[in-house]
């Protein structure tokens, strides 16, 4: 097999049959894969989360909703709360213009409200979603890959050994060193992969649980159809009293 001094990866890469290549290449593009939907999609959290609080901070000072929709039409819509807000708003108008007037709008306009407001809800959770199944894939197989590159590296290893007919430890350490490599690569490749899904997994839930909170308080609004006005005593807007008949928050979600 060599020299053991010349052991290593660029050895290992030398004398590595087409199956590890193949590998490798596999584990490289897994690893590109998820290092750009960490990085792409961490990016969009952080913008998301400035922007959902700037939107946020301008509703709650708002004094009616038809400023919200007022500001919503100047400087559109580019994060989760104000795309619930514009549907919630464009679907109280609608039903109220329109009435039930396709199979999709029939009900009362609360119940319209709650379908609107679910179905944006749902498109919100997708969309955050998207390209996590690929991290959760790539940090559950890499590791297992990398296992079958050593397992293959060892067996070829053994039979280069076995036909020689020196069975010296000196002989037999450096080629299976060398096989786990492979291992080691796909585990470095997994680690990065599992920590990021794990963390935007955690923050879109975060995220969802807000969006679920602020989708009912608005429901409530539109239900009543009153102007939010603030507490002048206090300072702070008054707690506003469902109507009756008013969704549960179990109905939003």
């Amino acid at each position: 097999m060599g020299d053991t001094s010349s052991l290593g990866f660029g050895h290992f890469l030398a004398e590595s049959d087409p199956v590890i290549r193949t590998l490798l290449v596999i584990l490289a593009l897994m690893s590109a894969i998820s290092w750009y939907l960490i990085i792409m999609k961490g990016i969009s959290q952080v913008i998301r989360q400035r922007r959902s609080a700037a939107f946020l901070s301008h509703f709650w000072s708002a004094t009616s909703l038809e400023s919200v929709q007022n500001e919503l039409n100047v400087h559109g819509v580019h994060e989760p709360f104000g795309h619930l807000t514009a549907h919630s708003l464009h679907a109280q108008a609608h039903h109220e213009r329109f009435g039930a007037a396709k199979l999709e709008e029939t009900g009362s306009q609360q119940e319209f409200l709650t379908r609107t407001i679910k179905k944006v809800l749902d498109e919100e959770t997708t969309a955050l979603e998207n390209g996590l199944t690929m991290l959760a894939t790539v940090g559950a197989t890499a590791p297992f890959i990398g296992l079958f590159g050593t397992v293959w590296g060892v067996y070829h290893a053994l039979v280069a050994i076995g036909s020689t007919g020196s069975g010296m430890l000196d002989k037999v350490a450096g080629p299976v060193g060398e096989a786990l490599i492979m291992t080691g690569i796909g585990l470095a490749v997994a680690l990065p992969a599992v920590m990021g899904y794990n963390w935007l997994t955690r923050s879109n839930r975060v995220l969802s649980a807000k969006l679920d909170a602020f989708a009912f308080e608005l429901l409530t609004f539109l239900s009543m159809g009153r102007t939010l006005q603030a507490n002048v005593g206090g300072g702070r807007r008054a707690a506003p009293v469902p109507a009756p008949g008013a969704a549960s928050l179990t109905a939003v979600k």
